[in-house]
């Protein structure tokens, strides 16, 4: 078989990963047949580039190199924490992904009110700005603390509880950041706020970053131990993870920065969001 062809095979296959991936791309594709009112060519190719970003960190050779070189880990959360969710928020699929449900799953939810109440709360609590805001990069402080980094590294189940958890939560995070007041339940957030908040997660990525790429001490002991999958001195192969860590994440809070600019111009001031919903 082909290299290219072989970089395609999952190397650890999920297949929790899978159903959710396809699964949601089924959904979507559903709701566009199943509605009228359909999003522009942006939405949809911002929302399928999401997935199959998520796709490729996890469920290709992506991951095998992500398991054995710590600047292609930091590649791999940069795109499950940042840069796929921004796109799957961006896209603001929720409609779709609604019109797409089949009626059976409806009404299973709509006769489950308190689970739909419970769900309501954990939501409304973990999209508290505030909490958002600890979470989004706390995560990160979390997972690169390295005697946890270790055991993540060499543990399965706490390796995908360490994907999945930076995957949700960038989903959480950049849903209330570029919320557009679809009807949802996603607090809606004054624009200035949110690119207060944009700011404030700015500072700790920046300096956790720096640390890394200046350290002369190598933090990550698990890739000597594992081995690394190109010859690449431990220092330097710390140093790029450190730059992933401070320079693309936060370009990210800039870019969504501007998104958020957008949305305020392109909105009537009656419609404007003020503050969040308790």
């Amino acid at each position: 078989m082909a290299d290219w062809l072989a970089f395609f095979i999952p190397w650890e296959f999920s297949l929790l990963v899978q159903i959710s991936i396809w699964g949601s791309l089924w959904l979507y594709v559903r709701g566009l047949r199943s509605t009228d009112s359909k999003p522009g060519a942006g939405s949809i190719l911002a929302f399928v580039l999401g997935l199959l970003l998520m796709y490729l960190v996890t469920q290709t050779h992506f991951d095998y190199w992500s398991q054995y070189m710590f600047f292609v880990h930091r590649g791999q959360h940069l795109v499950l924490h940042h840069l796929a969710p921004f796109l799957l928020a961006l896209a603001a699929p929720v409609p779709i992904l609604a019109a797409g449900l089949p009626g059976r799953v409806k009404d299973f939810w709509q006769q489950r009110r308190l689970a739909r109440q419970w769900w309501r709360s954990l939501y409304a609590f973990l999209q508290h700005p505030a909490v958002a805001c600890v979470l989004f990069v706390g995560l990160i402080y979390f997972w690169l603390t390295p005697e946890i980094h270790f055991d993540a590294m060499l543990n399965q189940r706490l390796y995908w509880l360490m994907n999945w958890s930076m995957a949700l939560d960038g989903l959480l995070f950049w849903w209330l950041m570029l919320e557009r007041g679809s009807g949802g339940i996603t607090p809606r957030l004054g624009y200035g706020l949110r690119i207060l908040l944009l700011a404030a997660i700015m500072p700790p990525q920046i300096i956790l970053g720096a640390r890394l790429a200046f350290s002369e001490q190598v933090w990550f002991d698990v890739y000597a131990v594992c081995g690394r999958a190109w010859p690449l001195e431990p220092l330097t192969d710390q140093q790029l993870g450190g730059l992933l860590t401070w320079i693309p994440a936060a370009m990210m809070s800039v870019i969504a920065a501007l998104v958020v600019l957008r949305f305020l111009l392109h909105t009537p001031a009656q419609s404007a969001p003020i503050h969040a919903n308790s």
